[in-house]
């Protein structure tokens, strides 16, 4: 629901001496302080009896009474797409979904529509109260075109930045699910390898020693497939204790476990001989990542929320597949 419409705040002896900006962000939850502070610099908040006031550093002084006017959120620039969508989760404040392998975030050069953003105002139309004064869904993390999972989406400025905060800190459960080349050397451990851009490719993330930022990535080995000495291929478990770009792909491949189907860096070793490997594994057309579990806090009431899903459909395939395989005497 929308904040738009004219406010009135009057400031008791608890917010005398306190920054404008900062005085009716408190008064005015629905806001963000940087929200008001575009409101004020806009022109847009008045001092009863005195006129407009431009300066967010002001100070407030008890018993001062002032005019808020919070225009409708502008349209937003991408066009509102009606696509199917599973939602797992619906209030004002945010929505719960579970994203298909296939469909991009956002809108960008080469997919400038028909993104989850496109479908999301579709979806949320009236519902969407605005982010910084713009009527679009806030984004607070992404998951690749090509990785399916839970994702949370934000319909309104308070939301947005508390969701961004948890994020942020790391204060929330993320749990992928993968299938990989090969099988981790243990069955459970945790890769601490600092990630930033290629040193060559800069399309591409890498574990580097150097110049990087912290990465924390904790894994466990589900089930592996082939030879119980040397698995062709395996299912794994990885929870996120940072978020870095690409963080399951690059780490996973940096213990030797590329994710199958990975175009960055996918790139598997030799095969092992005397096993017939699905053809589908070879050609799977995606990474075969899942973001399985997202759990966290809901920004408004404080209450736990935890939303899993099943691996899609063609993982389902991929995995029935390998548990057929037959090993050669």
């Amino acid at each position: 629901m929308s904040e738009a419409g004219r406010h009135i705040v009057t400031f008791d002896e608890h917010a005398a001496g306190e920054r404008l900006d900062r005085a009716l962000a408190a008064a005015l939850p629905a806001l963000t302080r940087s929200r008001v502070k575009a409101l004020i610099e806009g022109r847009r908040v008045a001092l009863a009896g005195v006129g407009t006031i431009e300066e967010p550093s002001r100070k407030v002084k008890m018993g001062e009474q002032f005019v808020v006017d919070i225009p409708e959120p502008e349209p937003a620039e991408p066009k509102a797409q009606a696509l199917d969508l599973d939602i797992l989760h619906e209030d004002a404040d945010l929505l719960i979904l579970n994203k298909p392998a296939g469909l991009v975030v956002h809108p960008a050069p080469g997919n400038p529509d028909h993104t989850l953003v496109n479908a999301l105002l579709a979806h949320c139309g009236e519902s969407l109260s605005g982010i910084g004064g713009v009527r679009r869904p806030g984004i607070v993390h992404r998951l690749d075109k090509d990785t399916s999972g839970v994702m949370v989406v934000a319909k309104n400025d308070a939301a947005h930045q508390a969701l961004s905060k948890l994020f942020a800190a790391h204060d929330l459960t993320r749990i992928y699910q993968a299938i990989v080349w090969g099988a981790p050397k243990a069955r459970k451990g945790t890769v601490d390898a600092a990630i930033g851009r290629h040193p060559v490719d800069r399309k591409r993330m890498a574990a580097r020693r150097t110049g990087g930022k912290h990465a924390l990535t904790e894994y466990w080995l589900d089930r592996s497939f082939g030879p119980p000495l040397a698995p062709f291929a395996s299912l794994v478990g990885a929870r996120l204790h940072t978020g870095r770009t690409h963080q399951v792909r690059v780490h996973l491949a940096h213990i030797g476990c590329p994710v199958v189907g990975d175009p960055l860096y996918g790139r598997r070793r030799g095969e092992p001989r005397n096993v017939d490997i699905p053809p589908s594994l070879k050609t799977f057309e995606r990474q075969a990542l899942h973001a399985a579990v997202l759990e966290f806090r809901h920004p408004r009431t404080g209450q736990k929320m935890k939303f899993a899903t099943e691996l899609p459909q063609d993982m389902q395939m991929l995995l029935a597949e390998l548990n057929s395989v037959n090993l050669s005497s």
